[in-house]
């Protein structure tokens, strides 16, 4: 339930058009001319030493390593000898290398602009821009960096000093990018994505280079690289669905979604699935486990679409980060609504039987969801592992489980005295949130919990008070091995809830906050093995929808 880095620092896949306009229209230098070897290799992520002795220059980036002599024609290229076109020399403590030389050395075709020292952005390769763009980020001097963005990144943080700050920022928590050891490109029908991974001088990165349709940044994505094994597909997902590819919304915080329909003939209900805390992806990506995507081929193999797509916070990381007065409803509410419009379009959609579906945070903000369904659109809605009091709270008595947890399981005093820390931050966290002093209208000079606006707008929000007085079918579901949600909120919805007619409670003992069922004490450890929703849980959404 923790806000993302990005967020905090005032920032944190598919048809592409190959011409990109006027910011890449630099004059290049002659392929032949000679530039730093080191300036250029660092641009395209390589990482570079130099061995005095043997005057060797050593060139690494993902898996290969290329090794060089000063003043000699041959270059040992993954343990291969090869002979290159000119020499590398050595001047003023510099090596350098004709430009043809290091591009096909690297597989790269890039042009250098010797007055600024840089690489100049390519109008054909996004693998180079997006490097590029990483590389200026983190050096300390992103000059020129804004003038390959989008108008709404720029309007989000126009100026290249802003972004030499932010790189500064991330090389300071996260570390600096050494390495690149991997890129890949993904296609959606928002952003073209270069997915980059680096090694750093603290731990591994996961970095993303959004591009819009025009080739321009249009966002990025950075993550600390998480130790995880593959995603494994459960024995419930039957293949017997058709998947298509989807855009939610319009506009400059459009969103990429996946719609999971049954095969046969429809209508179908529909069930559309809000996200927990955090910039999720459309498949709720926690460690070793896909959330949403379990959910979805598991109702649809019990015949009912589910449509999914990835949070706003997620596909538009830093454009997010620069609204002032972003609130809850900007981030979880407002695309069910897109979602909704998108869906009263399609066939196979029986629009008598449209349900919404909320884990963690998006069933937190479920009153307000059914607030703003005017035309009572929403069948029913489904709660799963949903905070009931307000969300500060939640927070509180999170780290009041998972210290009782800790010490249940025996750990160290070390870990227990940490974790007890942490929870002394969070009551002054709450205290300051509560002081009658402060209001979104009069927030304080600092706020720990980033973005402060969010906080202040929905500090006195109790969605189990809210939900009292709506009348929609509900069926509110709870994991009791879940540490991060516990079973006194699902308690709470109880209580608030009790004189509901048409109200469904169920928890399950084994059950962790990421749906999987867990036999040990859940503190969060168990997520980075791969691990799949429980089938019971979905079993009994699929019953509850059927049967009404």
């Amino acid at each position: 339930m923790r806000k993302s880095l990005a967020i905090t620092m005032l920032t944190s896949v598919l048809v592409a058009s190959t011409v990109l306009g006027s910011p890449y229209s630099v004059h290049a230098k002659e392929k032949n001319d000679l530039v730093p070897l080191r300036s250029v290799a660092e641009a395209l992520g390589a990482k570079v030493s130099w061995d005095q002795k043997k005057q060797e220059i050593t060139v690494e980036r993902g898996s290969d390593v290329i090794v060089l002599t000063a003043g000699q024609e041959q270059a040992i290229v993954n343990g291969i000898n090869h002979k290159l076109d000119e020499k590398p020399i050595v001047q003023s403590n510099r090596s350098y290398i004709s430009l043809h030389t290091i591009n096909k050395l690297l597989s790269n075709q890039v042009e250098w602009d010797e007055e600024t020292e840089s690489i100049l952005f390519s109008n054909q390769n996004y693998e180079i821009n997006a490097t590029q763009f990483v590389h200026k980020l983190f050096s300390g001097n992103a000059s020129g960096i804004t003038n390959i963005m989008s108008q709404a990144l720029k309007n989000t943080i126009p100026q290249d000093a802003m972004w030499s700050s932010i790189g500064q920022q991330y090389a300071l928590l996260a570390g600096k990018p050494v390495m690149l050891k991997d890129l890949s490109m993904e296609y959606n029908d928002v952003h073209i994505n270069a997915m980059m991974s680096y090694e750093t001088t603290n731990a591994p990165l996961n970095i993303i280079v959004r591009f819009d349709q025009d080739g321009y940044v249009d966002d990025l994505s950075i993550d600390i690289a998480a130790s995880v094994s593959p995603y494994t597909k459960p024995d419930y997902d039957t293949g017997n669905y058709i998947e298509e590819e989807v855009v939610i919304g319009e506009g400059t915080f459009a969103v990429p979604g996946t719609f999971t329909v049954p095969k046969g003939e429809g209508p179908f209900p529909v069930v559309i699935l809000v996200h927990g805390s955090g910039p999720h992806d459309r498949d709720s990506t926690i460690s070793g486990t896909k959330v949403f995507k379990d959910l979805a081929v598991g109702l649809a193999s019990r015949n009912i679409a589910v449509l999914r797509y990835e949070k706003v916070t997620k596909e538009h990381t830093f454009k997010v980060s620069g609204q002032p007065q972003f609130t809850l409803k900007n981030e979880s509410v407002d695309d069910v609504y897109h979602a909704m419009e998108w869906l009263q379009q399609r066939g196979e959609v029986d629009k008598d039987k449209l349900y919404v579906a909320g884990h963690s945070q998006g069933g937190f903000v479920m009153p307000k969801i059914i607030e703003q369904d005017k035309g009572n659109d929403i069948t029913g809605a489904i709660l799963i592992s949903a905070p009931s009091s307000t969300f500060i709270d939640a927070l509180v008595e999170q780290q009041k489980v998972v210290i009782d947890k800790m010490k249940t399981l025996g750990l160290p005093q070390e870990v227990v005295s940490s974790q007890e820390q942490n929870a002394v931050m969070m009551e002054q966290i709450k205290a300051m949130l509560l002081d009658p002093a402060y209001s979104k209208d009069n927030m304080p000079g600092t706020f720990p919990m980033s973005p402060a606006y969010w906080w202040y707008e929905q500090r006195d929000y109790v969605p189990a008070e809210v939900m009292k007085d709506m009348n929609k079918p509900l069926l509110v579901l709870q994991g009791e091995n879940d540490w991060q949600v516990s079973m006194e909120q699902f308690e709470g919805w109880k209580t608030a809830l009790e004189d509901h007619s048409d109200t469904t409670f169920i928890s399950y003992p084994a059950m962790n906050h990421l749906l999987t069922d867990y036999e040990g004490v859940s503190i969060g450890l168990e997520y980075s093995t791969p691990a799949n929703v429980s089938k019971k849980l979905i079993t009994d959404i699929a019953d509850w929808i059927l049967n009404r």
